[in-house]
C-alpha cells in the first residue's frame, strides 16, 4: 500500500513542471489574444488611413505570430499604400510560402514583379493564379496581366535588336513603352540611358541613371556613368558626388577609384583658384586655372571654364590687353556667355575701346534682361564714348585711367615743358602750342582734383561751361588767366587769352 507521504513527495516533484506547462498554455492564449488585438486595431487604423500606426500594429502581430499569413498580408497592404513596394514584396512572398493557394497575394506579387521588369517570375505567378480557384475578378486581372507580360517580352527582345543595330531612336521608343508599365525596371532604364547618351540627350540619360541607381542597391555602374556624364558636362562637383556614391558601395571599384582621383584633383584646383579670385590674388588665380587646363586638356568645357575665369581675373586686375585676348578666345566657343561679354566689355573700357565695350554690353543685355551690372556698364560705356569724342584728359596727358596722382603730375610737367609757348617762335606753331598748353594744364587740374576727376570718370567734363560753372578758367575761347602751370618751377608764364 502506497503511503500518503510517498504521494505527497511525488506531487512536489512534478508540481514545477505542471506549473510551467500551465504558464506556457496561459502565455500562448495571452499571445494569441494580443495578436488578434493588434490585427483588429491595425485594420481599423488602415481603414482610417492612419498608415504609420497601422503598420506598427501589424509589425507587432508578425512578431507575436511569425506563421500568421494574414499579418504578413496586412502589413504588405500597408507597405503598398505607403509606396514601399520593396518592403511589401518579401511579405507577399512569405504569405505565399505559408499559404500557397492565397490568390490575392500571388496576384499582387505578380504585379510588383511586372513593375520591376521580372517578366518570367510575374508570368509564373499569373499562371498559378489561373490554375487555382480564382474569383472572376482575379481571373480577369491575371489573364490581362499575362497578355501584357507577353507583349512586354516581345517589345523587350525587339528593343535589344534595335539597340544592337544602333537604331537608338527606335530602341528608345520601344523602351518607353516597356518602362510605362515596368516603372521599376533598372535594366530597361539603363539601356534607355545609353540610347539618350548616343542621341546627345544627356539630361534624359541623367534622369534614367538616377532612377536606376535607386532601383538597385548595388548599382555602382549607374553612379560611375552619372559621374562621367557630369564630368563631360564640366560639372566637377556633381561628378565628384556621384563617384563617391559608387565608392561607398564598392571602395575597390577600379573605374570609380581611377575617375575619383582625377575629379578630386581637378575639383581642388578649381576651388583653390576661386578662393584666390575672392582674395583678389588674380595672377595666382590665372596660374591655377592654367593648371586646370593641363590637368584636363580633353574636356572642352573645363578649358572653356578656365579661360572664362582667367578672362575675369585679368579684367579685375586691369590687364586689359591680356583680358581681351583670352575673353575673345573663350567667346569664339560660347558667343552668348553673358559673364564673358561683361568681362571683355570692362577690359575694353580699360583699354579705351568704348565702341567695342558698348557692343559687348548691348549683346549681353539681349541674353540677360534686367541685369543691373549690364545696365550700369552700358551707361558707363555710352558716357565714355561720348566723352572720348570730345576731350579726354587721360589721353591729353598720355596716362591710363588708373594712373595715380604722382604719375599724372610727372606726365603733366614733361608735356608742359615740351609745349611751353616760349619754345616756339613761328606764330602758327606758337598758337598751336598755346592751345596744347592750356589742354595740358586743364587735364592736370581735373585729374589731380579728386572731385573733378570723379565727375569726369562718370562722363561729366568739369571744364565744360554747360555742365560746370564757377571754375577760374574754361576751355576753348573762354578766359584762362593768371595761371602758372609750373607752380614754383623754373617757368613763370602767364596768359590772357580772349
Amino acid at each position: 500500500m502506497v503511503s500518503m507521504d510517498h504521494v505527497y513527495n511525488k506531487i512536489l516533484t512534478y508540481l514545477p513542471y505542471v506549473l510551467v506547462l500551465m504558464d506556457m498554455r496561459y502565455e500562448g492564449v495571452k499571445c494569441g489574444q494580443d495578436v488578434d488585438n493588434h490585427m483588429e486595431m491595425g485594420k481599423k487604423l488602415l481603414a482610417a488611413g492612419q498608415l504609420a500606426d497601422a503598420l506598427s500594429h501589424f509589425h507587432a502581430a508578425v512578431d507575436g505570430d511569425p506563421k500568421n499569413y494574414m499579418a504578413y498580408y496586412r502589413r504588405a497592404t500597408v507597405f503598398l499604400a505607403m509606396g514601399k513596394s520593396k518592403s511589401a514584396l518579401p511579405d507577399l512572398s512569405r504569405v505565399i510560402e505559408l499559404k500557397p493557394d492565397f490568390t490575392s497575394a500571388r496576384l499582387q506579387r505578380g504585379n510588383l514583379l511586372l513593375k520591376q521588369g521580372k517578366l518570367d517570375e510575374a508570368e509564373s505567378d499569373y499562371k498559378k493564379v489561373l490554375k487555382s480557384s480564382p474569383t472572376e475578378k482575379e481571373e480577369k486581372e491575371a489573364s490581362g496581366q499575362l497578355t501584357k507580360s507577353d507583349e512586354l517580352q516581345r517589345l523587350l527582345a525587339q528593343s535589344r535588336r534595335s539597340f544592337q543595330k544602333k537604331d537608338y531612336v527606335t530602341a528608345a521608343a520601344e523602351l518607353d513603352a516597356i518602362i510605362d508599365t515596368c516603372v521599376w525596371d533598372a535594366a530597361s532604364r539603363e539601356m534607355r540611358a545609353e540610347c539618350w547618351i548616343e542621341l546627345g540627350e544627356v539630361g534624359k540619360a541623367i534622369g534614367d541613371l538616377k532612377a536606376a541607381s535607386k532601383l538597385r542597391n548595388d548599382n555602382t555602374q549607374a553612379f560611375y556613368k552619372l559621374s562621367t556624364i557630369y564630368y563631360n558636362l564640366g560639372d566637377h562637383e556633381m561628378s565628384l558626388n556621384e563617384v563617391r556614391e559608387c565608392l561607398k558601395l564598392d571602395p575597390d571599384h577600379k573605374q570609380c577609384y581611377s575617375h575619383y582621383k582625377q575629379v578630386k584633383k581637378l575639383n581642388k584646383q578649381i576651388q583653390s583658384a576661386e578662393e584666390l579670385i575672392q582674395e583678389q590674388r588674380f595672377e595666382e588665380a590665372v596660374s591655377k586655372y592654367e593648371a586646370v587646363m593641363k590637368t584636363e586638356p580633353n574636356v572642352h568645357l573645363f578649358s572653356l571654364l578656365a579661360k572664362a575665369r582667367i578672362c575675369h581675373a585679368l579684367s579685375q586686375s586691369q590687364e586689359a590687353s591680356r583680358a581681351i585676348s583670352v575673353c575673345s578666345e573663350a567667346l569664339e566657343s560660347n558667343p552668348e556667355n553673358v559673364d564673358l561679354l561683361k568681362d571683355r566689355a570692362e577690359a575694353y573700357i580699360q583699354d579705351e575701346q568704348y565702341e567695342e565695350a558698348l557692343n559687348d554690353y548691348e549683346t549681353a543685355s539681349k541674353h540677360s534682361e534686367g541685369d543691373r551690372q549690364i545696365k550700369e556698364g552700358l551707361e558707363k560705356a555710352q558716357r565714355l564714348l561720348k566723352q572720348s569724342r570730345k576731350r579726354d584728359y587721360y589721353k591729353i596727358l598720355g596716362v591710363k585711367r588708373t594712373a595715380q596722382k604722382k604719375e599724372i603730375i610727372k606726365a603733366y610737367r614733361k608735356l608742359a615743358q615740351q609745349w611751353h609757348p616760349d619754345n616756339f617762335q613761328d606764330p602758327v606753331e606758337k598758337k598751336k602750342a598755346e592751345k596744347k598748353f592750356i589742354d595740358i594744364a586743364q587735364a592736370k587740374e581735373v585729374l589731380t582734383d579728386p572731385e573733378m576727376r570723379t565727375k569726369f570718370d562718370h562722363g561729366e567734363d568739369p571744364m565744360d561751361p554747360e555742365s560746370q560753372q564757377g571754375h577760374s578758367f574754361h576751355g576753348g575761347s573762354q578766359h584762362f588767366q593768371g595761371f602758372n602751370p609750373f607752380g614754383s618751377g623754373p617757368f613763370n608764364f602767364k596768359f590772357n587769352f580772349n
